[in-house]
């Protein structure tokens, strides 16, 4: 049983020794505990120190990729190295590596297939901006209704995957791929477990993704529907296509009512045009939904395809 811990780095010379350091190299029924870090086109010393510091692989992106993309090449080069499991942690210390225990053990038992820390349901993460706090807990809430799961941290990136979770993830992102990992991994049927940790948000720490609200908003945004389209598409689309043609046939009811009292269409006509465009407007959604369901089991072949694929190519 190999378990690969994972560094997404970016600058990080002044907290990566220390974080490795702290990463513990025996846990339970684990035979052999490694580190991985992903230098993300760092400019400072982050992958000589992090050498220096035990690192049994270091890789380097050359430039700035983003932490998307440095992602997909952590999954692969932890498959490659023949990870059974692998879990992913800041390398910036904000993160007890002693948590790591805590969220490898649910997937050693076969508990859960992917899990994730949980920085709000029973700790306050300490020094959390108010509007990031806000933000992941409104996101967490919206996306689990439409999922129909309780998710209790939607954007954290310190988890635990299984191997079988690694072969099986999606990731089309570039911009991040914390919300997109959970609603594909939901999506599949994977088992998706939380557990509360402690988290510090160092005073003056600069986040990789967030580089303003109305951006960070904008993006996750996109990200997030296009992530529950791909995924639920008979609800994204049929859900408003039902509503608008129930909203239509209300409509038609009440201008039926006004009609029988004088027979006359004219003072009604604005009733009867806006039951009618929103009945074909919601008639367009329903058949939308038809059609990205369609489109949606053709997805499923070609993943099932890129599953085998890849269990060939990364085979023990």
């Amino acid at each position: 049983m190999r378990l690969i811990v994972n560094l997404p780095a970016f600058n990080e010379e002044a907290k990566i020794g220390n974080t490795i350091r702290r990463i513990p190299r025996v846990l339970g029924s684990v035979d052999e505990i490694l580190v991985q870090v992903i230098d993300d086109g760092s400019r400072d010393q982050t992958a000589a120190i992090a050498r220096e510091a035990g690192a049994d692989f270091v890789y380097s992106n050359g430039v700035n990729r983003g932490i998307g993309k440095t992602f997909r090449y952590a999954v692969e080069s932890a498959l490659a190295n023949g990870a059974d499991i692998m879990v992913n942690i800041d390398a910036d210390g904000q993160f007890d590596p002693l948590d790591i225990e805590k969220l490898v053990r649910p997937v050693l038992s076969g508990q859960a297939d992917l899990v994730s820390a949980d920085r709000f349901s029973y700790h306050k993460a300490k020094n959390i901006p108010w509007i990031k706090d806000f933000l992941n807990r409104f996101a967490a809430g919206i996306i689990g209704r439409f999922m129909n799961t309780k998710i209790s941290d939607l954007t954290c990136g310190f988890r635990a995957y299984s191997r079988e979770t690694l072969l099986r993830l999606n990731l089309p992102g570039d911009y991040t791929y914390t919300q997109e990992v959970i609603i594909d991994a939901l999506g599949k049927n994977l088992k998706v477990l939380w557990i509360p940790v402690e988290v510090t948000y160092f005073e003056g720490r600069e986040s990789r993704v967030v580089k303003s609200i109305v951006s960070y908003v904008s993006n996750s945004s996109r990200i997030i529907l296009k992530a529950v389209r791909d995924v639920r598409p008979m609800k994204f689309f049929g859900i408003p296509g039902l509503f608008l043609i129930a909203l239509s046939l209300a409509v038609f009811i009440g201008f039926l009512f006004f009609y029988f009292q004088d027979f006359k269409i004219s003072p009604y006509r604005n009733y009867l045009l806006f039951s009618a465009v929103t009945f074909l407007i919601g008639l367009q959604f329903f058949v939308f939904s038809l059609i990205a369901d369609m489109i949606k089991s053709n997805r499923k072949l070609t993943e099932d395809l890129m599953y085998l694929m890849k269990k060939e190519k990364y085979k023990k």
